[in-house]
């Protein structure tokens, strides 16, 4: 048997040591491959917790509040003529020598009276009731406002006394219980005694 060469045996021992490798490396690939499926697969463990599930229904509403009401706004009154009330009993007109001129009513006795009809007193209360007289009588008497019936308790009253002459003219306040809303005015006239005391040129409620 012939011997072999060196240079043969070494280069046959290279190829198989090749060759060799080569079956290292694709078994190293195989198993690397291997390897990263499984730890693709495997959840990780260093994942953050989910968070809590937050409810997606709506508040409650909260209902709004309510606008504030504008404030009503008070009714400016005008003045009340004596001589242009819807009924005068026991009265009789006369020109006036008060400011403004025109007519008063006079020879106001007691039991006499001044309707005024649908009067607006609005829903801001009148509180009071300013009437202009006068008087040149030497007793006294009273005048009432009654809301409603000549017979209604008063909402208001004052006392009328000499002004120093039948054309010598004052404004007196009668104070009133609140009033709102529409209603039919009475002015009356009540004294001790039976004889004229007291002229009226006009009345003016005002809150």
């Amino acid at each position: 048997m012939d011997q072999r060469t060196p240079t043969v045996y070494r280069t046959r021992a290279w190829t198989t040591r090749n060759r060799a490798l080569a079956a290292v490396a694709a078994l190293g690939l195989l198993l690397a491959g291997y390897l990263l499926g499984r730890w693709q697969d495997t959840p990780a463990s260093s994942a953050a917790p989910a968070a809590p599930a937050t409810s997606t229904s709506p508040s409650p509403a909260v209902p709004e509040s309510a606008s504030a009401a504008p404030a009503p706004t008070p009714v400016e009154y005008g003045p009340l003529q004596a001589e242009a009330a819807n009924e005068l009993t026991g009265v009789q007109p006369q020109d006036t020598g008060d400011e403004g001129g025109g007519q008063n009513v006079g020879w106001i006795n007691r039991g006499d009276r001044l309707r005024f009809d649908n009067f607006v007193f609005g829903d801001v209360p009148a509180t009071k009731a300013r009437i202009r007289l006068a008087s040149g009588a030497g007793v006294s008497g009273r005048v009432q406002i009654r809301l409603d019936s000549p017979d209604a308790e008063p909402a208001g009253e004052l006392s009328v006394s000499n002004t120093g002459g039948w054309q010598s003219w004052r404004t007196a306040v009668a104070a009133l219980t609140p009033v709102t809303g529409t209603h039919t005015v009475y002015v009356t006239f009540t004294a001790n005694h039976d004889s004229e005391f007291m002229n009226v040129n006009w009345i003016r409620f005002d809150h």
